[in-house]
């Protein structure tokens, strides 16, 4: 069907895009992996830059399932939540041998301003990202400070993310993620509100994890971007609860 062969072209230039880059691929390659000849390709797409205009529209369509939602249902405490979308990329650094983070944000340093339909669909994404962290945020209410802004910090909390994810890369390592996620737990603790009675070795109720907790967790370079217990921990290579199969292959078979 003529769909199937836009989506195989699609989940390839994906692939490849983000193993070698949007520049660094070449349209042969794409044809040669997804087994289609030119004429295929061209039927669906006038060349290679709308080719990634695609590719972009469908990381922006797939990013409420695949990401935001898994990672709202994986926990029940607001603050937990976002935590356990950073799991989800923690996964898939580890999983990918530190091949794969987030193939937006390469995508967003390696093509600029060169295309503008990419360019405003890159940042889609990520005001999608940040608007949903920051409704996360706001339902945690009296837990943050009133003078915080919640669409700031969710900013904050994707800047960390894509830096945290650069370092992984770069050394190979989960440590450098961990100790970026260790500390981003620590910042939402110290921002926690400290009238909520802390009972005696225990921890403030609904807090997202205890002051003194979360600093040991820094000082040892974590993990901390663990989800809370009982909150239903997204482990390495499972599926990702109440998603569909085309969403979840989407996601993890870069």
């Amino acid at each position: 069907m003529a769909s199937d062969t836009r989506d195989r072209i699609l989940s390839v230039a994906a692939r490849l895009f983000e193993a070698g880059g949007f520049e660094g691929t070449a349209v042969a390659g794409i044809l040669r992996e997804a087994g289609v000849n030119s004429g295929s390709l061209y039927h669906f797409f006038s060349g290679k830059d709308e080719l990634l205009v695609a590719v972009l529209e469908k990381y922006v369509a797939t990013l409420e399932p695949a990401l935001l939602g898994a990672a709202d249902r994986a926990a029940d405490d607001p603050l937990e939540k976002v935590f356990a979308l950073v799991e989800l990329y923690r996964g898939r650094l580890r999983v990918s041998g530190f091949e794969r983070g987030c193939p937006v944000g390469d995508l967003s340093l390696e093509i600029g301003t060169r295309v503008p339909e990419a360019r405003r669909l890159v940042d889609a994404y990520f005001r999608a990202w940040t608007n949903r962290v920051a409704g996360w945020l706001n339902d945690a209410g009296t837990r943050l400070p009133p003078d915080v802004d919640r669409e700031a910090l969710a900013v904050h909390v994707l800047s960390t993310l894509q830096g945290a994810i650069m370092q992984a890369r770069a050394a190979g390592s989960i440590e450098p993620f961990d100790h970026s996620m260790s500390q981003l737990r620590l910042l939402l603790s110290l921002l926690g509100d400290e009238r909520e009675a802390v009972p005696a070795g225990g921890s403030a109720p609904g807090r997202p994890v205890a002051r003194r907790e979360a600093s040991q967790a820094a000082g040892r370079g974590g993990p901390a971007v663990e989800v809370a217990a009982g909150s239903g921990r997204i482990a390495d290579g499972d599926a990702i609860d109440g998603l569909g199969s085309e969403e979840d292959a989407w996601w993890r078979a870069w």
